[in-house]
């Protein structure tokens, strides 16, 4: 059976290579899979696709809800596959706390660009992983160039300061913004900013079209004052209309400028070279994770443990050292 899957997930990578969009989508449902059965099928097809990524722009796109990033991306995803480019949409939904499901409706609102063959939109569940990111964008990522992808767009739930998640996987972070969100926004926009490489307020047309400029101009005044992102780069504010479609050229611009100006630096490789150490790293956490809860000891002891904190009577820490005294008795 265990060589089954493994000529099967050869089979897929190969379909993959040969550019079958199908494949791609069976292929990122694959590394998806938490079943037992499907993770030495998983990494086996990602060992085999790992030489052919690496070869494109990862753009992170963030922001609060009703920023319109949808519309930003579906406007920016047709523009950039104008100029040759095949670009992959990795779209994360935020999970429901209560059932753990997602809408995954954000195909539908890319509906010019979900028409495209050189397009590729993948929504998926962010699983109750922090950061705005779902468990396994690191991997659709890599599976996304492999399949030849050369523009990756990561479009997140706007979580807030976790962003910082999906700096770890992108190569410039653009944070979307509109005019008239009002005070309770300003934290988010704080935080946020700090690891933006680019501002974008969108939504820049109609009667919003002055209101826009306006806020544009105060928030380049604003990054006069904030160290940038990325060592080198001017974090630079822009104004953009998914409607109408002005700016989005010069937000392609601005974004071939960055990739330009970090790869002549070595910035970009650098930062490549971080992104994959840390990636290391989650992969041995989520490991350690699935280990330890999946220790017969562990799911024996667990309950009675779990009550003892639950009620008051045994502290946290002490309750996590007795669990792990069950694997690692020294």
């Amino acid at each position: 059976m265990r060589e089954a899957r493994q000529m099967e997930a050869a089979a897929l990578a190969d379909a993959l290579l040969a550019g079958e969009r199908a494949a791609l989508a069976r292929a990122i449902t694959l590394i998806e899979s938490r079943a037992p059965q499907h993770a030495d099928a998983a990494q086996q097809l990602l060992g085999a696709l790992l030489p052919h990524a690496g070869n494109s722009v990862r753009i992170g796109i963030t922001g609060p809800p009703g920023a319109g990033k949808s519309s930003f991306i579906d406007s920016f995803g047709c523009h950039v596959i104008q100029r040759g480019h095949k670009v992959a949409v990795l779209a994360i939904d935020p999970s429901s706390g209560l059932t753990r499901g997602s809408i995954l409706g954000d195909k539908t609102r890319m509906e010019r660009l979900s028409r495209e063959t050189d397009a590729f939109i993948r929504p998926s569940p962010t699983g109750g992983i922090l950061g705005g990111v779902a468990e396994k964008t690191r991997e659709a990522i890599l599976l996304c160039e492999a399949a030849g992808f050369d523009v990756i767009i990561v479009e997140t739930v706007g979580a807030g300061q976790s962003e910082v998640t999906l700096r770890s996987l992108v190569d410039i972070l653009l944070l979307l913004l509109i005019t008239g969100a009002g005070d309770e926004l300003q934290g988010y926009k704080k935080g946020v900013i700090e690891i933006a490489d680019a501002l974008v307020i969108n939504k820049a047309d109609g009667d919003n079209l002055t209101a826009a400029k306006a806020a544009r101009a105060q928030y380049q005044r604003a990054l006069e004052f904030v160290a940038p992102a990325t060592p080198g780069w001017r974090t630079r504010a822009l104004t953009a209309s998914a409607l109408t479609g002005a700016g989005i050229d010069a937000i392609w611009t601005l974004i071939t400028e960055f990739v330009a100006q970090t790869k002549a630096s070595g910035g970009f490789d650098d930062r490549r070279r971080k992104q994959r150490r840390e990636w290391l790293h989650k992969a041995l956490e989520a490991r350690l994770r699935d280990a330890v809860y999946g220790h017969e000891a562990v799911k024996a002891a667990l309950p009675e443990i779990e009550a003892a904190v639950i009620n008051g009577k045994l502290p946290a820490a002490s309750a996590a050292e007795a669990l792990l005294r069950l694997i690692l008795p020294d």
